[in-house]
């Protein structure tokens, strides 16, 4: 996280706490939300990108330290930060996740067109 928003969640008094270790994480949270890395943030530091990507890779190995009640999101598409088999867990919320948004942005639309 960059030093300006943790400056900021400082100053607003938000406790905060940052860690390179998944499994520590993942073991203690309700919801695990897993971006890509994207490429195009890198810019020339093409080297940068390939040692961040794959760095944290939710698999059947972090489900197995997740509490039972936590949920894994994601925006999608993914890349390779989610192994495929993770999607038969009912804790992998991304696929409803995406659902929800449909429906959120179909009711907007609706809003924007036609009124309330």
């Amino acid at each position: 996280m960059k030093d300006d928003i943790k400056d900021y969640l400082t100053y607003k008094g938000v406790e905060w706490e940052e860690s390179a270790d998944l499994m520590e994480v993942a073991s203690k949270c309700d919801v695990v939300y897993q971006t890509p890395i994207q490429r195009e943030r890198f810019g020339e530091r093409i080297n940068l990108y390939e040692e961040a990507r794959g760095k944290y890779i939710v698999d059947h190995g972090v489900l197995s330290v997740m509490q039972k009640h936590a949920v894994v999101m994601h925006p999608l598409p993914r890349l390779d930060e989610i192994t495929v088999d993770v999607d038969a867990d009912p804790r992998a919320a991304y696929f409803r996740q995406a659902k929800n948004g449909l429906y959120n942005r179909m009711a907007l639309l609706k809003l924007l067109l036609l009124g309330w």
